[in-house]
């Protein structure tokens, strides 16, 4: 029978999974303490999941009544270079129900088995890797439990051919809503503006230690557009049970609360979510676990002629009581006194050195690559005043990317190498921002999005002197436009924010979702702000006030150039070209130009080493010495 099969589905068929078990594995599908018993995070973690489930009752009823015949819940998926994954998740299972999923293609008509792989325990997911997947064809794919259930999809092919890439960027989808089992209107509007990908920040899930329920009410929610298109999950906070956290390299500290350092929960159930949530995404840069052995996904994935770069921004990051406290609670600051430099210590870590290596060595590959992307939880500012309600004012809030500072503009300087454009959520604001590191817009734009469901913590940009920011004025309906500094001391350009109108009225609550528009002809990037129950026939009058903005990636280094190097002959017509320091090896840019000549740009006195490369910059072209 194998050699009627196409190398298509041969490929597939003998695809492993890294790591699935077995589909004759022993696992025991009721073990009621997959996390350990020994502490009372490890006894709580996923009760209604775990062991003999079906015979817990209580307010999250739901996950009992799902049709047996609708239990293969959903599907995500990313190809990168070749390498198609795949996660199914699945309801939890009766004892008497199927174990080992199915995966199919559609083949000439027909649906043809490509691999059969273990449902995993605890979490309930199961996972699929196919090599040598030939991503210029749209294919159909089935996730097939047994007799019982199954769920089918698109893996779509690869839109290089576009030339504007469309992501949606996504996060914070509380169950506080009223209509907490359905984002219909999202999901409708977002198929009908049929985005290349899907960016969720983080969040899917706030009921901390139920996450596979959390993360199957997330699934449901959104199959109909999860089940068609690539889609990156990250995991922030509340995914892990925390209302806060500070990863600290995978420290343990199970009395963690919302201002103390390391991981509550178990690793075990740390390393569930992690998998439930990331396992599509493409191998990660360096797969060595942080400390007690949790696991990490940072990665890059190139989609659509756009190189995405995949960050952990709460995994390595320092906790507050490393500093005084100067507020309410560790991590918020209201003491109008206190110096912004004494809390960016020595050995404060925001991404972690291996992630800025990931960074660097991301900055310098532009295979397929026309455009950088850099994708992350939270946002590299503090980029709000109120918090929580109209009366609670703060200064700062470290739970952010702008503390500490120094870690903060480190990572800012690695983007704007690639001049990459920033996409992140987790503020319950939206903002574009153009950020200041020596300089005000000297670096590179980002879009936080708009929290899909604003109920639980809203915020507002509402600085004191109600008057624009200053330097060069922007054309806004927004009164609080231009140059500030934020609570932390960090420079930032405020482009649009949209300020919850009344948090009790689901259309003034500021809840909705983002688009990316990257333009790779023109460079150009839109982003747009769109309120949850939009009417899109009224065009952009569906937007927040202020959107859209467009830029273009260029400005995503925004230094003035204080020399130009001698102009050089390129190797290749549309080069990459790379300007490094001759003493200290730091990349000063990476980036693909248009052409086959190039002067250089320099922006400090100092000795440089100029370099180009097809999608590398791997053949020197100049060296100065000063």
């Amino acid at each position: 029978m194998l050699e009627k099969l196409s190398p298509f589905i041969l490929s597939a068929l003998f695809a492993t999974c890294g790591c699935a078990i077995s589909a004759d594995n022993k696992t025991d599908y009721y073990d009621p303490a997959p996390f350990g018993a020994d502490t009372k995070k490890a006894r709580i973690s996923d009760n209604l999941a775990i062991g003999e489930w079906w015979n817990r009752e209580g307010k999250k009823h739901w996950i009992h009544n799902r049709p047996r015949d609708e239990v293969m819940a959903f599907a995500i998926y990313t190809h990168d270079h070749g390498v198609l994954k795949i996660t199914g998740q699945c309801f939890p299972l009766l004892p008497e129900e199927p174990k080992s999923v199915i995966l199919e293609f559609k083949e000439n008509g027909k649906w043809v088995q490509a691999d059969k792989q273990a449902v995993r325990y605890p979490g309930w997911s199961v996972h699929f890797r196919v090599e040598d997947w030939d991503n210029t064809k749209s294919v159909p794919y089935r996730l097939r439990l047994g007799d019982l259930s199954s769920f089918e999809g698109l893996i779509r092919r690869d839109p290089v051919d576009k030339d504007v890439i469309v992501v949606a960027s996504m996060s914070c989808n509380s169950p506080n809503d009223p209509s907490h089992d359905s984002r219909s209107e999202i999901v409708s509007n977002l198929k009908i503006r049929d985005p290349d990908l899907l960016f969720f920040a983080g969040d899917q899930n706030y009921t901390h230690e139920e996450a596979t329920y959390g993360w199957l009410q997330f699934g449901v929610q959104f199959a109909e557009i999860l089940k068609d298109r690539p889609t990156i999950c990250i995991p922030d906070d509340h995914d892990v049970g925390h209302g806060n956290l500070w990863g600290e390299g995978g420290r343990l500290n199970p009395e963690a609360n919302d201002d103390e350092g390391g991981y509550a929960y178990p690793v075990s159930f740390v390393n569930m979510v992690q998998r439930q949530q990331t396992w599509n995404l493409p191998a990660p840069y360096d797969p060595t676990p942080v400390k007690n052995d949790i696991s990490v996904y940072y990665t890059d994935l190139t989609l659509g002629g756009i190189s995405f770069a995949i960050l952990e921004d709460r995994k390595f990051k320092s906790g507050p009581e490393n500093i005084p406290q100067m507020g309410p609670r560790a991590d918020h600051i209201n003491d109008p006194s206190y110096d912004r430099e004494a809390i960016d210590l020595p050995g404060l870590k925001l991404l972690g050195e291996r992630q800025l290596k990931f960074l660097n060595d991301w900055a310098r590959d532009w295979t397929g690559a026309a455009m950088k992307v850099a994708l992350s939880q939270t946002a590299f500012a503090g980029a709000v005043h109120i918090h929580g309600a109209p009366d609670n004012r703060l200064l700062a809030d470290l739970d952010c990317n702008g503390w500490p500072q120094s870690g903060r503009n480190r990572a800012l300087e690695a983007l704007r190498a690639a001049r990459a454009t920033h996409l992140c959520g987790d503020q319950h604001l939206s903002v574009v921002i153009k950020h200041g590191i020596e300089d005000f817009r000297d670096g590179p734009y980002a879009f936080t999005s708009p929290a899909l469901v604003n109920t639980i913590y809203g915020r507002w940009w509402h600085p004191l002197n109600e008057r624009p920011g200053g330097g060069e004025p922007i054309d806004s309906v927004l009164p609080w436009v231009g140059d500030y500094k934020d609570g932390l001391g960090n420079r930032i350009t405020m482009m649009a924010y949209a300020n919850p109108e009344n948090r009790r009225d689901p259309l003034k609550r500021a809840d909705g979702y983002g688009l990316a528009k990257f333009n790779k002809t023109t460079g150009e990037v839109t982003f747009e702000a769109w309120h949850r129950y939009a009417d899109l026939s009224r065009g952009d009058e569906g937007q927040f006030p202020g959107w859209p903005i467009t830029v273009n990636t260029a400005e995503n280094d925004g230094r003035e150039p204080i020399d130009y190097l001698p102009e050089v002959k390129l190797p290749y017509e549309n080069a990459v070209v790379a300007l490094s320091n001759r003493d200290t090896g730091e990349l000063i840019y990476c980036h693909r130009v248009e052409g086959n000549t190039f002067r250089a740009p320099i922006y400090a006195p100092g000795r440089y080493t100029l370099q180009a490369g097809q999608n590398r910059p791997d053949k020197v072209l100049l060296r100065t010495d000063g």
